[in-house]
């Protein structure tokens, strides 16, 4: 299979360059040129810091489980879940095709298949794909939503339990198709639009949950927010009895405008899908290279390391950290996300703060590296006091969420634990 998309940006689609991609079964490999007229405006920039900003091809070298595109792309790929619906979707489709008699679609989807099955209005970022054809992949069908209304949330619901269940219809997946997401793991939810009009996801409980998960992560965004990080805005919805987090998108204006978006994988130049490690003081370089507000963002990215550590939020990776571009290939850090309190988990992080402290979560370790981040004792000592007041009321923020005190109690390992106790200990 040889494909030739054309890549735009934004809500003008202004063009910028060429995907070219290449796959012989598992052999896959692509590249991307920038156009002559981006190459040449005065407002260009580099989609990410790996891509420079130079005439010809570029490859990608795809690592084992790794994408075989640039990060920049890869970005926008679906996530666990929206990929489980697309193979289920293909699958199901398939079986009609035979018992209709028909040639059945082709055995094996592509990676590429993947990439454009996104559907266009909600694809994170402000990249946008053109098929040969000129079609903007996954574009709005007529008569069809690009995202659904909150008023449909029961529906997607009921949509998803049946894929979670394997007794899903062929009209379930066709309502699912292309409306995940690029940002959350193998977790069940949808693109959404609020009540204001607004890009949101939707995340629902799984049929495997041993805890109330949805509360959980708005629990630990509320308290995010108290604790001074910049967060998403996440909140509850109930539909029909069934608790549902909304947290709306942070890579849209106000108006709709697309902002284009790299995840920390992305800017470092890493692949999470390699065996190497890496480390927040390896965020913090890129960020004083990269970096439209450096300092700032800096500070913001140890209290973010603190408050992990606090509510036991351990599944940290590198694109669980974003960025937005400002101007001229300078990113600032998107709001957090998908922070979530893991009662049952080893308390250890899967960014490392340092080389040094390995994957340990300790105030030990986050004050070991404060110098390297520049943030003197008096500010540490400031962060963590308001921290430590914010996450202390937790139970009470839970009760105020609708959690009753059996849910509350089935988090109480994450928030409760010695390091809380260290930063007591810290501030005396």
């Amino acid at each position: 299979m040889k494909r030739t998309i054309k890549v735009r940006i934004g809500d003008e689609a202004r063009f910028i360059g060429t995907l070219h991609y290449d796959g012989v079964g598992s052999r896959e490999r692509s590249a991307f040129a920038y156009d002559e007229t981006w190459l040449g405006a005065a407002d260009r920039f580099a989609l990410e810091p790996g891509l420079q900003l130079v005439a010809g091809p570029q490859f990608h070298r795809k690592v084992p489980n790794g994408s075989v595109f640039h990060g920049a792309f890869a970005d926008t790929e679906p996530d666990g879940w929206a990929k489980k619906v697309i193979l289920r979707d293909h699958a199901k489709r398939r079986q009609e095709a035979r018992r209709a008699g028909k040639q059945p679609e082709s055995l094996q989807l592509q990676t590429i298949d993947f990439l454009l099955a996104v559907d266009d209005a909600s694809r994170v970022g402000a990249l946008r794909f053109q098929d040969e054809s000129g079609v903007f992949c996954r574009s709005t069908e007529a008569g069809r939503r690009s995202a659904p209304p909150l008023i449909e949330l029961s529906q997607l619901m009921t949509a998803t339990r049946a894929v979670e269940t394997e007794t899903e219809t062929a009209a379930d997946l066709a309502y699912l198709r292309g409306r995940g997401t690029s940002l959350g793991g193998m977790r069940p939810k949808c693109t959404v639009v609020d009540d204001d009009g607004r890009l949101a996801i939707g995340k629902f409980p799984s049929v495997n949950d041993e805890r109330a998960v949805t509360k959980g992560e708005v629990l630990a965004m509320q308290l995010a927010s108290a604790s001074g990080l910049q967060v998403a805005e996440a909140r509850l919805m109930d539909s029909d009895g069934v608790p549902v987090a909304l947290i709306r998108r942070f890579d849209r204006t106000v108006n709709g405008g697309r902002i284009p978006y790299v995840s920390a994988a992305t800017l470092l130049g890493a692949d999470p899908a390699g065996s190497q490690e890496h480390f927040y003081t390896e965020i913090v370089d890129a960020l004083r290279v990269n970096g439209a507000t450096p300092q700032s963002d800096i500070e913001e990215l140890w209290r973010r390391m603190a408050f992990s550590i606090l509510i036991t939020n351990v599944d940290d990776h590198l694109h669980n950290h974003g960025f937005l571009h400002v101007n001229r290939g300078q990113w600032r850090l998107a709001p957090a996300f998908d922070i979530n309190p893991f009662p049952d988990r080893v308390r250890e992080l899967k960014t490392w703060i340092s080389e040094e402290t390995g994957p340990e979560a300790t105030i030990e370790a986050i004050l070991s590296v404060r110098p390297y981040f520049q943030i003197s004792a008096a500010r540490a000592k400031e962060i963590l006091l308001k921290m430590e007041h914010a996450i202390s009321r937790w139970r009470e923020t839970g009760l105020a969420l609708g959690m009753t005190e059996r849910e509350l109690d089935q988090f109480s390992e994450a928030f409760e634990h010695p390091e809380r106790k260290a930063v007591r200990d810290h501030l005396e």
